[in-house]
């Protein structure tokens, strides 16, 4: 959760930090997760990859975590035309794929 932490002050001001919060499952996640994905999707569909890839691939399981791919399955953000969705959709199944193995 450290490098999601570190990840996600990109979005914030100088000095400013976001926690940690414990769901009613007792896991933690790292608050601001989302918004930095949505940032992070931007700069790809503006052609950034490398870094941007690896931030967004490191956000899937905190996303699953809260529910994103709940409200908006993985195969709705590989639909459509933009890139970066596609990407955090494709990786989201990646993820979902993993889990079910052994």
């Amino acid at each position: 959760m450290t490098d999601l932490a570190n990840i996600n002050k990109k979005i914030l001001a100088e000095g400013e930090q976001l926690p940690a919060v414990m769901l009613k499952d007792g896991s933690r996640v790292q608050t601001g997760t989302v918004a930095t994905m949505l940032h992070n999707v931007t700069l790809y569909n503006e052609g950034a990859r490398g870094d941007i890839e690896k931030e967004l691939e490191l956000s899937v399981p905190t996303l699953v975590k809260v529910g994103l791919f709940d409200l908006f399955s993985p195969e709705e953000w590989i639909a459509g035309t933009n890139p970066g969705r596609r990407f955090v959709g494709t990786k989201a199944l990646e993820f979902f794929a993993q889990q079910e193995q052994p």
